[in-house]
């Protein structure tokens, strides 16, 4: 959802990347534009199985986990998808999301394979930086993927990585192998505004004057150049692939891909993509059969909120059905309702029938590409959520239809609110906080990031002032038995453990002062909403981005050629960056950089698993294991030296905290050194077919397990 408020912003994108370098298809045999697709100019697989078909889906907030014991899950709710993945391929529970833990920032985690540090969104959905004078500013997550900070201010890429440079493209093998690539809402894969500034993506990709410009530029026209230009893209192949002799194509350039990328080009908008997959009509028709439009019932983007199932399955059918058979596409939040502008809790009537709505919608997916030739036997389908969330609300009240009732009214007094009060309790934090602080600017969240104007050291007496002081802050939870008062900050991370957590990337100007990880039931900002400080808002009621296990648990599951048929695994811990090389790995394609998760091994039939990783099985599995606790967000390290790191920012003595900085800062340098190493060969051996040496996959595997050892130490020592 991207309905927060500015610098709030709780949402993200939907994305389907298609495969190219082919005919148009034969459309029309039922009357929704369907047909046979072509036969792909770029099969995929790696010697298991011919993937003739890729379908990547990312969910918005939607949970395997039930939030209310009595209540069903999200998708227990949606039994055409839950029994999809878990009859035909393998659906992994104790998968994990990144830190900070929002949309923008597991998506790309996704696509990439990279921790935040390393592909530049360590704070999501928006964040701060550094001005020159040391005044913070705010942006967005969401932004093309070569664009800026900011052109005047910031002229380092928004996607940064290693060097300074752009993170490399998630379409780049693609269409390297002939493949065209679409992109339906992803992050940051198509173009995200439109914005006719110097550094707007009007300007940028069509040109100050064209017409899609004067469209944007021209206020009477400026909703329908955002239906028409946003939302959608397909970057198309080497050689033209659906590009080829249409007259929209733009260049697709990318100054920083490792080895180079030029020649190549893409489309840009409903406009211009849906007449290629259709051939010829502007609409696109959703599963419910009906044309996926915008609110004015102008056919193209229909809006990030409004990639709902029907309408993100739709577009992602007519990709595979016009010649782009590798698709990514984003599903927008069942449990906001965007039409009422509030959230809705576990049960409640509009929330069951929207999961209804979604179920539907899969059914409808799933045989409409059965009638296509498209299923398990030749498709390879990656289906998985950027978050989980916590549920900030009370019980509901049962009502005669079965669902649950609940509250929509703002409470401004915590010890009277009704049972079944919905909604986060929203704290302006500035107004808790004594006189005399410092001033600072703040990521609004319900784990907010601070970035103290000038950015002074983390041990200056200011900053450490308002750290301790934040500490001390308490409030009465209206949710919790009893209502007492709760601290609300239930962790802490300067700078040091930012970067145990991966959240410090290449831009020195983008490290938060400190951030604090919150009471889940509590959102942060920089005001009051409803006359009281703090008070309940009705208008959001699922919290992420904290270090709560229902926050930092997600799902993903796989089915296609190569897959294991496990059903439902709830033991293998994985993450959001094992997704990337898992895929390519299955795929015979590779990326030309290293990654930071590894190839899924559980997910695997044998004859799948790279050659490099099937000798000592045992080894392969126990070293990636204990790489995980080493060095994944939410991995045992990562939690532990937060512990570490908590305590010694709420110490009142600060030698005890440097003690702890320094315990940190150490542990974190001999971490990354051995969890280079380690990913470096993991890498290796996937996609070079270099030979894991047993005897030393074992020694960094106790290697891994002594440091996290070290830093369960550090949490609990005196």
């Amino acid at each position: 959802m991207r309905g927060k408020p500015v610098i709030a912003l709780v949402s993200v994108v939907a994305a389907a990347w298609p495969l190219a370098g082919v005919a148009a298809a034969d459309h029309g045999s039922d009357g929704h534009g369907r047909g046979r697709p072509p036969v792909s100019a770029c099969p995929l697989g790696n010697g298991a199985g011919r993937v003739q078909h890729v379908v990547d889906l990312q969910f918005d907030n939607t949970h395997f986990n039930r939030d209310r014991p009595d209540v069903p899950s999200d998708l227990e709710q949606m039994p055409h998808l839950l029994d999809f993945l878990r009859g035909q391929g393998t659906l992994f529970t104790n998968d994990h999301t990144i830190l900070i833990s929002h949309t923008a920032g597991g998506i790309l985690a996704s696509l990439t394979g990279l921790y935040p540090d390393r592909n530049g969104q360590t704070v999501s959905n928006s964040y701060d930086y550094y001005r020159q004078g040391g005044s913070p500013a705010f942006t967005s997550s969401f932004k093309y993927w070569t664009d800026v900070v900011d052109p005047t201010a910031n002229a380092l890429p928004n996607m940064i990585t290693d060097g300074q440079r752009t993170t490399p493209a998630p379409w780049v093998p693609f269409t390297r192998a002939g493949c065209d690539v679409g992109g339906a809402g992803i992050a940051n894969v198509e173009l995200e505004n439109n914005s006719t500034a110097p550094s707007g993506d009007m300007t940028r990709v069509f040109g100050v004057g064209s017409p899609e410009w004067n469209e944007a530029n021209d206020p009477t026209t400026k909703a329908q150049a955002q239906t028409d230009f946003v939302g959608f893209a397909i970057h198309c192949a080497a050689g033209g692939g659906l590009c080829k002799g249409d007259p929209n194509a733009k260049p697709d350039p990318l100054p920083d891909e490792p080895g180079g990328y030029q020649g190549f080009q893409a489309l840009y908008g409903a406009k211009y993509v849906n007449p290629a997959i259709t051939g010829g009509n502007p609409c696109v028709t959703n599963t419910a059969g009906e044309q996926i439009a915008d609110a004015a019932t102008h056919c193209g983007f229909p809006g990030f909120d409004a990639m709902v199932a029907k309408n993100t399955l739709g577009e992602v059918a007519q990709m595979q059905e016009g010649g782009v058979p590798v698709t990514f596409g984003y599903i927008s939040d069942a449990h906001d309702n965007h039409a009422l502008g509030r959230a809705s809790g576990p049960g409640e009537a509009d929330y069951v029938a929207q999961l209804k709505a979604y179920d539907d919608a899969f059914a409808a997916f799933f045989a409409r590409l059965r009638r296509d030739g498209i299923d398990a036997s030749n498709t390879l389908f990656v289906i998985t959520v950027d978050e989980g969330d916590h549920f900030a609300g009370g019980q509901g009240t049962p009502q005669p239809d079965g669902t649950l009732g609940y509250t929509h009214v703002a409470c401004t007094d915590l010890t009277a609110c009704p049972p079944n009060q919905i909604g986060e309790v929203t704290t302006n934090i500035k107004g808790l906080l004594p006189a005399g602080e410092p001033a600072f600017d703040l990521h609004f969240d319900d784990a907010p990031t601070f970035y103290v104007d000038g950015q002074p050291d983390r041990a200056d007496p200011s900053v450490r002032k308002l750290e301790r002081d934040i500490v001390g802050l308490s409030a009465i939870d209206p949710y919790a038995d009893g209502r007492p008062r709760v601290p609300l900050a239930e962790a802490m991370a300067d700078a040091v453990e930012e970067k145990a957590l991966h959240m410090v990337n290449a831009d020195p100007s983008r490290t938060p002062t400190f951030t604090m990880f919150g009471n889940p039931d509590f959102f942060f900002q920089a005001s009051s909403p409803c006359g009281a400080n703090p008070c309940v808002s009705p208008g959001f009621a699922w919290n992420h981005g904290d270090v709560q296990d229902e926050i930092a648990t997600t799902w993903m599951g796989m089915v296609g050629p190569g897959v294991r048929r496990r059903g439902i695994d709830p033991r293998e811990w994985t993450d959001h960056t094992n997704v990337r090389p898992t895929m390519l790995a299955l795929l015979g394609l590779r990326d030309d950089y290293l990654h930071d998760g590894r190839v899924l091994v559980a997910a695997l039939r044998g004859d799948a698993v790279p050659r490099g990783l099937r000798a000592h099985d045992g080894a392969v599995r126990r070293l990636g294991a204990a790489y995980e606790q080493l060095n994944a967000s939410f991995g045992a390290f990562a939690l532990k030296t937060l512990a570490a790191s908590t305590r010694g920012i709420a110490s009142a003595d600060d030698a005890t905290y440097e003690r702890f900085e320094q315990a940190i800062a150490d542990l974190t340098s001999r971490r990354d050194a051995l969890a280079s190493q380690i990913k470096t060969q993991l890498d290796a051996a996937a996609f070079d077919a270099e030979r894991l040496d047993p005897d030393q996959a074992r020694r960094e595997a106790d290697q891994a397990q002594a440091l996290v050892d070290e830093a369960a130490a550090l949490a609990d020592s005196p």
